[in-house]
């Protein structure tokens, strides 16, 4: 913090104004210690863009990344050596969504196992001949851990049966549906909106703490007749500031650029994120309460965040952990912003159908808070 800065909190805190005002014209402490952790923000840009500028870049790169395109056609291998494999694999790449090589056997195994691809045909005219011995038959060599090779299997079985003869017993008809909400790209933006909130409101405060502490600036402030709460408090006020700007940002470019809606109610949405905003403030000031070192309040912060970058269903659903994980998975922080963000969002769920996500939320903020407050070092 600028040395201006510092003397205005500590005349702000001492009640040390100019005489020409009175006590009723005095600002509130609160106001002047919130008002400073403003200005010490916005004279941060490298904070400035890791709020603001980072989340719309790393938006971009995924929902290009991820974008709503034709699938690609799944590699298939056919193995050398027999009469027809030449024959197998054209008729295999006649399927739009499949791409068939003939390779020799040592090959496809090779190609199997490094994942280049999905499916190995081989033919066993010898052993799965039909009974008037007119049509071979085929083995298929695939992972069935591998999602894509048991698409690869069904898409390639139904290829070949059709080339022998085979007639559907029913005619089908399909209907596209390309409506936003369902796309890759309406699931990252909330969990986007999360990470950054959690973020910003943890690395914001951690790092601004402990620095002050070992500039013995709150040593300094410790001992005016400023009222502590008020000095904790300041810094969960000051997220809300940037609050409306953080979250506008984001949605404004993720909607011009990948038309991304809000199909609940944007009041709801932006209480939600004020909730989850001021719940990881207090985490944030808990986790700084005592370390004396940036390296140590660095490790504490990578300590409480790494699992809910992980397990919090940000990137890719919380749900692909297992079972006996999900108990906790719910309970932290940044899922309960994630889900109920999500929920409003691309459900369009009222804020009462997300009670207890925001009562997880509330609790996370509330007890955190006080505890800072009452293990909080000054020195």
């Amino acid at each position: 913090m600028a040395e201006a800065d510092q003397n205005l909190v500590t005349d702000a805190v001492t009640g040390s104004l100019p005489e020409s005002k009175s006590p009723s014209e005095r600002t509130h402490p609160l106001v002047e210690l919130t008002l400073a952790r403003v200005r010490e923000f916005v004279r941060q840009p490298e904070a400035v863009f890791w709020v603001f500028g980072f989340p719309l870049l790393l938006a971009f790169a995924l929902g290009i990344a991820f974008r709503n395109t034709a699938p690609e056609k799944l590699p298939v291998a056919v193995e050398s050596g027999a009469a027809n494999a030449a024959e197998t694999a054209a008729a295999i790449s006649r399927s739009a969504d499949l791409r068939a090589v003939v390779m020799s056997p040592a090959e496809a195994a090779q190609s199997l196992r490094t994942g280049k691809v999905a499916l190995v045909v081989r033919s066993a005219a010898a052993t799965s001949a039909t009974s008037n011995g007119s049509s071979p038959g085929f083995d298929y060599r695939f992972d069935p851990a591998r999602p894509e090779s048991r698409i690869a299997r069904l898409a390639v079985d139904d290829t070949l049966q059709r080339a022998a003869g085979r007639k559907d017993a029913a005619a089908v008809r399909e209907q596209t549906f390309t409506e936003p909400g369902a796309r890759y790209i309406d699931f990252l933006i909330p969990g986007l909106i999360g990470l950054n909130l959690m973020g910003s409101g943890m690395w914001g405060l951690g790092f601004v703490i402990v620095q002050a502490r070992t500039q013995k600036l709150l040593k300094r402030l410790a001992a005016t007749p400023m009222k502590r709460w008020h000095f904790l408090l300041s810094f969960m006020l000051s997220r809300l500031v940037f609050l409306i700007l953080e979250v506008a940002a984001v949605l404004a470019f993720a909607y011009f650029v990948f038309n991304v809606k809000i199909h609940g109610s944007l009041l709801s949405f932006m209480l939600i994120s004020l909730i989850g905003s001021l719940a990881f403030a207090g985490i944030g000031l808990l986790v700084a309460a005592r370390p004396r070192t940036i390296e140590g309040v660095s490790g504490l912060m990578n300590l409480v965040m790494l699992p809910m970058w992980l397990l919090s269903g940000s990137f890719f659903s919380a749900s692909r952990f297992p079972d006996f994980l999900q108990p906790l998975i719910k309970i932290l922080p940044l899922t309960a912003l994630n889900d109920t963000l999500r929920a409003v969002m691309n459900d369009g769920s009222s804020l009462e159908a997300n009670a207890a996500g925001v009562a997880i939320l509330s609790a996370w903020g509330l007890i955190s808070f006080l505890i800072a407050l009452k293990i909080f070092r000054w020195q």
